[in-house]
């Protein structure tokens, strides 16, 4: 119950890559821990992983080793995306059926479909009908392939496929509608997939919490240790906050984009009811955060208080000091990232003309005038201009203290372009997280989730000006950068596979490209044969330098760089958003050639 114009523009629906790349990433995930299971002396993390020891069960039902359990929850896996493709491929091939039979009997506006009602309510009806329908089928097909005994979802119950079916298409339909024109269809199967396999753990550790005696094993896809309870908590306690919150955020804005004439309430009344609105989303996160969610945290640590246990885990690393310093370092470069970007931005705007209607003017031999951008509309409230938001404590003291530290060079830095500065967040990732993964990857792990979950609750917060575009753009940055470590593998080669696909390879793929490319791949696209050897180059270099400075162990230049190329031909002829495909891609691909 979609329409084209539901999704990112692009000429490639993405389709493969949202029916590939799940089995993909399982495959990926079952080979590696197949490989540790046949070495003399099986590890699930590096040496320099300070976590505490995995959760496992023991009962009459089994002993499992926490690698056993691993391997046969990672083929639970396979078949859970298995599973979602198959429903992905059933949603697609039925659309295009019905939307075949309508075109033929009346000619439909671009954007639109015949199959699709106009109304959003009837549209929502049809859509959990047809899911129900997918559910029940899938079930069915199940029920027959156990009583025929085929090998097919062997490792999913019937609980299980009925979960995986429904979960999957309701976060297919709420993904669409909250991020309206950001995903393409196989971006959105992608990230739909990994919301499912994030509710799959969450339900297993409850159960083995619920039922340890009757439980063969803890059955999630990474090593259940604190890090995936922690992660749950905060990245899945973010979204899941914000979905109970959200009518109290739709009323909220609403009041403020409709004017006082419209809502029948004087100026002072709703401001009022705005700040009445405030208080209880602020009070009701407040009894989600530290009630629900800090109690489920607390029962799953074994009763243990979450907040004491990361205070306590802080001061675990190596030093003592070595946790603070490196959340110190990372706050010091993220308030010089944000002065340098807003400086950045104001001397754009300083030196760009501007049009009537406020638009930027690029005119090539223009001289630069210091003609300011037209002031913002009137509020509709009480008719003067609008103010911005202000930036948290935290922010806007280290920003202002990073833009007193540039201002002494302001006269020395230039004018950044548009791609230079896009490009400047995607090396900061390289100075932010290399030492962060050299040195504590399982901190750093944490701090990821952490992050996500602060960006969630930013997005909460998001004025309906905005487009969200620098928001959605942190988030898959980060969580393209993330990926390689929330996998957890043994290798700490692939580790560093997302920072250095994103903060070096794509980074200079793109200025190599503009700045010298000159044969391009083919006529429809911008990429060029010298960006992609930059990409390619830049990340087998990378990897090397972190070879000699004993950050990673020794491997295969050969086959790694193979498979940089490959990646480098994907991220040429792919229309998919390279931050969150790429570093998927070359990491699956990495584990499975064992470079």
């Amino acid at each position: 119950m979609s329409v084209p114009k539901n999704y990112r523009d692009s000429a490639d629906d993405g389709v493969l890559t949202g029916l590939i790349f799940p089995p993909l990433i399982a495959c990926a995930l079952l080979y590696s821990s197949l490989q540790q299971f046949s070495t003399p002396s099986p590890t699930l993390f590096p040496a320099n992983w300070r976590i505490e020891a995995p959760a496992h069960l023991a009962n009459r039902n089994g002993s499992y080793t926490p690698l056993e359990a691993l391997i046969l929850s990672r083929y639970n896996l396979i078949n859970v995306s298995t599973l979602c493709g198959s429903i992905l491929l059933f949603h697609i091939c039925t659309s295009r059926w019905l939307e075949d039979r309508y075109l033929k009997k009346r000619v439909l506006p671009e954007g639109e479909r015949g199959s699709v009602p106009r109304r959003e309510g009837l549209r929502s009806w049809y859509y959990v009908l047809f899911a129900v329908v997918v559910s029940l089928s899938s079930l069915t097909a199940k029920f027959v392939l156990q009583r025929i005994e085929s090998g097919l979802w062997l490792h999913l119950s019937l609980f299980e496929v009925l979960l995986v079916a429904l979960f999957y298409q309701f976060a297919l339909y709420v993904c669409l509608r909250l991020a309206h024109r950001v995903f393409t269809l196989g971006e959105l199967g992608l990230v739909c997939f990994g919301g499912t396999a994030l509710l799959m753990e969450f339900v297993n550790i409850n159960k083995a919490r619920l039922w340890p005696l009757t439980t063969p094993f803890i059955k999630t896809y990474r090593v259940p240790t604190p890090l995936l309870i922690f992660q749950m908590a905060l990245v899945a306690g973010s979204l899941f906050s914000g979905f109970l919150l959200s009518p109290i955020l739709v009323l909220s804005r609403h009041i403020a984009q409709r004017p006082v004439r419209r809502l029948r309430l004087k100026p002072e009344d709703k401001l009022r009811q705005r700040r009445l609105l405030a208080l209880g989303f602020y009070g009701g996160l407040f009894v989600i955060v530290v009630g629900v969610i800090g109690m489920w945290t607390r029962w799953c640590l074994g009763k243990r208080d979450p907040w004491l246990w990361v205070i306590f885990w802080l001061l675990e690393g190596r030093k003592k000091w070595s946790r603070p310093a490196l959340l110190v370092y990372w706050a010091l470069l993220g308030s010089l990232s944000v002065a340098g970007w807003s400086r950045q931005l104001a001397r754009n705007r300083k030196f760009r003309p501007w049009g009537v209607n406020g638009e930027n003017l690029i005119v090539p031999g223009a001289v630069p005038i210091h003609t300011p951008p037209p002031p913002p509309p009137p509020d509709p409230v009480t008719g003067s201009g609008a103010t911005p938001l202000p930036s948290p404590p935290i922010l806007a003291s280290g920003g202002s203290l990073a833009t007193d530290l540039l201002d002494a060079a302001d006269k020395h830095v230039p004018t950044l372009k548009l791609n230079a500065r896009r490009k400047f967040f995607h090396a900061l990732t390289v100075v932010m997280f290399v030492p962060g993964v050299a040195f504590d990857p399982a901190f750093t792990h944490m701090c990821f989730s952490a992050a996500f979950a602060l960006f969630t609750f930013a997005e909460y917060f998001l004025d309906h000006r905005d487009n969200g575009t620098a928001i959605l753009s942190h988030f898959y940055l980060l969580t393209g950068c993330a990926g390689s470590l929330w996998l957890e593998t043994p290798s700490k080669l692939l580790q560093f596979t997302g920072i250095l696909v994103l903060g070096v390879g794509d980074a200079l793929a793109s200025i190599v490209g503009k700045r010298v490319g000159i044969h391009r791949w083919s006529p429809t696209t911008p990429k060029t044969l010298e960006g992609s050897f930059a990409f390619a180059l830049s990340i087998v270099a990378s990897a090397w330098l972190l070879r000699l400075c004993g950050m990673v162990d020794p491997f295969s230049t050969q086959r790694y760089l193979v498979v940089v190329s490959i990646a480098a031909a994907l991220e040429a002829f792919s229309d998919q958003n390279d931050n969150l495909t790429l570093p998927l891609y070359l990491w699956s691909v990495l584990v499975l050639a064992n470079p």
